[in-house]
């Protein structure tokens, strides 16, 4: 199973291969700067070389990277429009240094212009930075959100909408949250409710555009469009939904991370990982294979 967690990269990036390894993770996301700030001090050549050492060693796949949460390419305010494509121009050109194949983003908020203008807007900015070939090959991966606020990405078709506004969906992706999903709308708990969600998924966006998951319960119920993670059976998802997911075949090569809240030695990981791994059953009852 490609199944792995949300990895600290404090004391420096090739610390993630060591915690990963810790936990028993094999794929990995991480930050390769602050989330909550714009700017980062560039990668110094011992940092990269660090980094991939440690990535050559160690059986564990760093693939993803998760953007600042301070980028809106969606917004309508152009100076906050400018600083974030201008930070997500160096979050994916970090990527490209390190070999990263993945950037994990939110679709942003239109915060009250319209979902179709905030569709427009941040079309046009992946447009320039794709147009320019920055942080080629790494590939963009359009997180699905929970709907809260003016938040675009929380319906399959605005995501489908904004893959069709772009000049190069070659560089796209899609990344499904489960709890987003969730709190979105989306009920996937028992077998019926499981192949009807994501039989229309792959329906609307194609299986090879669905390129990773995040693998999180939910605080809020169904159709609360409250962001907020539980532990994988301690929310309102619970472990059903995670069972017939691990066990769809359609999705049994793509990479699987937590992001699920934890402690500092890294005990509620180990705990979910090894319940991922008990819920893998070879085949589910009742999931779509079409």
């Amino acid at each position: 199973m490609n199944i792995g967690a949300h990895i600290s990269a404090a004391g420096g990036l090739h610390q993630v291969f060591t915690r990963s390894e810790a936990v028993g993770a094999n794929v990995i996301q991480l930050f390769t700067k602050s989330e909550r700030q714009w700017r980062a001090k560039p990668l110094t050549d011992e940092a990269i070389s660090l980094f991939k050492a440690e990535a050559a060693r160690s059986r564990a796949r760093a693939l993803l990277v998760h953007d600042s949460y301070l980028i809106n390419l969606a917004t309508p305010k152009d100076d906050l429009w400018m600083t974030s494509k201008a930070a997500f121009a160096e979050e994916l050109e970090r990527c490209a240094v390190l070999d990263l194949p993945y950037l994990v983003t939110h679709p942003g908020a239109h915060t009250g212009s319209g979902a179709a203008v905030g569709l427009q807007r941040e079309a046009h900015a992946l447009n320039e930075l794709f147009a320019a070939g920055t942080g080629s090959p790494t590939q963009v991966l359009l997180e699905t959100t929970a709907g809260q606020g003016t938040c675009l990405g929380g319906s399959f078709e605005e995501l489908v909408r904004l893959i069709e506004l772009l000049d190069y969906p070659e560089r796209v992706g899609v990344c499904v949250d489960t709890c987003h999903l969730f709190a979105a709308g989306y009920d996937f708990r028992d077998p019926e409710s499981y192949a009807v969600t994501f039989d229309r998924l792959v329906a609307l966006l194609g299986l090879e555009r669905i390129r990773a998951f995040h693998l999180n319960d939910s605080q809020g119920g169904l159709g609360s469009h409250l962001d907020r993670h539980a532990g994988l059976g301690e929310g309102q998802l619970g472990l059903e939904a995670f069972r017939l997911l691990v066990n769809d075949p359609r999705f049994a090569s793509l990479p699987m991370v937590l992001e699920t809240p934890k402690g500092p030695d890294g005990a509620e990981d180990r705990r979910n990982l090894a319940l991922l791994r008990s819920l893998r059953s070879g085949q589910a009852q009742g999931v779509s294979s079409e």
